[in-house]
Parts: structure tokens; C-alpha cells; sequence
């Protein structure tokens, strides 16, 4: 299960992941002219330079999210039961197979509009980037400097949603999770009047009674809600480190921990890392579930240039920094 948040108008876009095992995941900067090949279109041997979080295989980087240096970011997340393959490519169509989205859409284009339009003649194809390779069942969300979509796989083809919330999780699909906000209409961040019985006196005794009735669970439908919930409460500052520590604020808000969610296979569903890629100043910022501090590697015009894909290994272990008393 995971979350992914976007604020277009801000420049950062990012999401956690929840999974209750690894995937040799690490950051990944694939390069301009480091070749992205295609089961059924021909190579883009020139591109948009990506960075994002993924696990390398046959010097092919599988990326969970990304964004390149146009600005644009494309996340994928879980949704099982829902997501629709089709088993066999068609003819007079863009045939792809999941793993390949993100390479095709954000090295080819810069704006979510130019994303939408390319996807629109897309065909998903159940195809696994190599045997023995599992095919996840996913939907995406992907947003620019222009604004944000959503995109799902169905039985009848690719469906298209147009993302005001600025909020993806995984099931049900999106226009159910879109309309189950109508029924958290009367929240509010602000201490709410009495309504209940004008006439009775009911003093307030404490702060945040205007949330009361905000989902704390976990359950996808529930993290929407939150999210939405915070993402369009959220008051940012000036700063720019500081937007982007409120930004983890707001990931950590619906954060999985450890022992909290148990899968039915009994292990445990967890957020093993949380990411906020800052796309005007071109810089992935990550913590994982073991290391709280903030981590970043930049996008810069020399990782951006040449062939060679350059990976970091995450740092997940514990990292405390010890004040001296005065």
C-alpha cells in the first residue's frame, strides 16, 4: 500500500511506500543518453535525464516514482483486484508494458498535459520486465508544473481522472475515493461553533474538535481522506527547506508503523521509505523506516549527462545528532 501527494504549484511531488519487504530499492539518476528499450516500440536513446527511487536489473532501472528535469513526476501505487492488463499486444496502438511507463512518458515528455495525450493511445500488456519478475497491479498518478492526473488500468482500457485533491492511494478506484470526501465535508482545522444543541453549553476543551470524525486507520480509503484532508489544510512557509520538511509532515501524517499492520501472510506492512522530490531545484529527498534523517542526492547537469546510470545506495540505519550542553 502506499500514498503519493502532489502540489503542483509548489514544485513537490512524493509518496510513501508501504510493503512488507525489500526490493533492492536506491536512488537511480538515469541520464539523457542512457538508452530506455521497449518490448514493442522502438528504443529512446535520447531523453529526459530521471531520478526517482528504483531497484536496477540487466542495467534497466525499475523505478517505483520519478521525475525528470522538465518537472514532471510519475508515481505508481497497489491496486489489486482493479488494475486490468490485457494479455496480448494490438495492432494501430502503443503497446506497454507496465515497468515501462515511466521511462517512456517522463523521458518523453515535460508537462502532464504531453503525458496524457501520449498515454492516451497506450495499451497496457501483462508483461513482467523478465521471467521470474513479478507484474504488480497498479494505477499512477502523474503531475507537473500544470497540474496533476490520474490514471487507471481497466477491463475496458486506461481510464483518466482529472486530480484537484492532489491525493492517490490504492482501492477502491479513484472516483470512489473522490466522492467518500463529500462525507467529511463539515471538517474543519478550525474549532467548529455548536450546532449540536445551540441552547446546551458545551465548552470547548481542547484544540482540533473540528477534525473530530478524521480517519486514523490505515486502510487506503482512510489515508485519502487524511491526506486530502492535510495536503489542502497544510500552511507552508517561505523557506524552501522548510516546505519541504512540512511535506514529510504530511507523509509521516499517514506513515505505516512497524507491528501496526500485519499482512495475511503475517509479516508486516510498513513504510520503508517516504520521499519528497523538490523538481525546481531538481533534488530527491528520502528518509527510511530505520533512518529518520533526511537524505538527499541531487539531479545535477553532470549526473544528468552521459550513459552510465548512477545509483545510491539508501542509508537505513538509525542516525542521531548529539547537541553538546553549554
Amino acid at each position: 500500500m502506499c500514498t503519493s501527494i502532489a502540489f503542483w504549484d509548489r514544485g513537490l511531488f512524493g509518496r510513501n511506500l508501504d510493503l512488507e519487504y525489500h526490493f533492492g530499492e536506491q536512488v537511480v539518476i538515469t541520464p539523457r543518453n542512457h538508452a530506455f528499450t521497449f518490448h514493442h516500440r522502438a528504443p529512446l536513446a535520447h531523453h529526459h535525464a530521471l531520478i526517482g527511487m528504483a531497484s536496477v536489473a540487466q542495467n534497466t532501472a525499475l523505478y517505483a516514482e520519478a521525475a525528470n528535469e522538465k518537472g514532471l513526476y510519475m508515481a505508481g501505487l497497489y491496486f489489486p483486484g482493479n488494475a486490468h492488463y490485457f494479455a496480448d499486444p494490438a495492432p494501430d496502438v502503443l503497446n506497454l508494458a507496465p515497468y515501462e511507463l515511466i521511462p517512456l512518458v517522463l523521458g518523453s515528455c515535460a508537462t502532464a498535459a504531453e503525458a496524457r495525450t501520449l498515454l492516451a493511445g497506450v495499451r497496457l500488456v501483462a508483461q513482467p520486465f523478465a521471467p521470474g519478475y513479478p507484474l504488480a497491479a497498479l494505477h499512477w498518478q502523474v503531475a507537473g508544473p500544470d497540474g496533476s492526473f490520474i490514471m487507471e488500468p481497466r477491463e475496458d482500457g486506461l481510464h483518466f481522472y482529472d486530480d484537484t485533491v492532489g491525493v492517490l492511494t490504492n482501492n477502491p478506484p479513484y472516483p470512489y475515493q473522490r466522492m467518500n470526501l463529500n462525507n467529511y465535508r463539515g471538517l474543519s482545522p478550525r474549532t467548529p461553533d455548536n450546532t449540536f444543541a445551540p441552547g446546551l453549553d458545551l465548552p470547548v476543551y481542547g484544540q482540533g474538535l473540528g477534525g473530530l470524525g478524521l480517519p486514523g486507520d490505515t486502510s487506503p480509503m482512510s489515508r485519502f481522506v487524511k491526506a486530502a484532508f492535510l495536503r489542502q489544510n497544510a500552511v507552508f512557509p517561505d523557506e524552501r527547506p522548510a516546505q519541504v520538511t512540512q511535506f514529510f509532515h504530511l507523509l509521516d501524517a499517514v506513515s505505516m508503523v512497524r507491528g501496526s499492520v500485519i499482512t495475511p501472510e503475517g509479516r508486516c506492512d510498513e513504510t520503508t521509505y517516504a520521499c519528497c522530490i523538490d523538481t525546481r531545484e531538481g533534488v530527491y529527498y528520502y528518509h527510511t523506516y530505520n533512518s529518520g534523517c533526511l537524505h538527499a542526492v541531487r539531479l545535477t547537469e553532470e549526473t544528468a549527462t552521459g550513459t552510465a546510470l548512477r545509483c545510491v545506495p539508501l542509508a537505513d540505519n538509525p542516525q542521531f545528532v548529539f547537541d553538546t550542553p553549554q
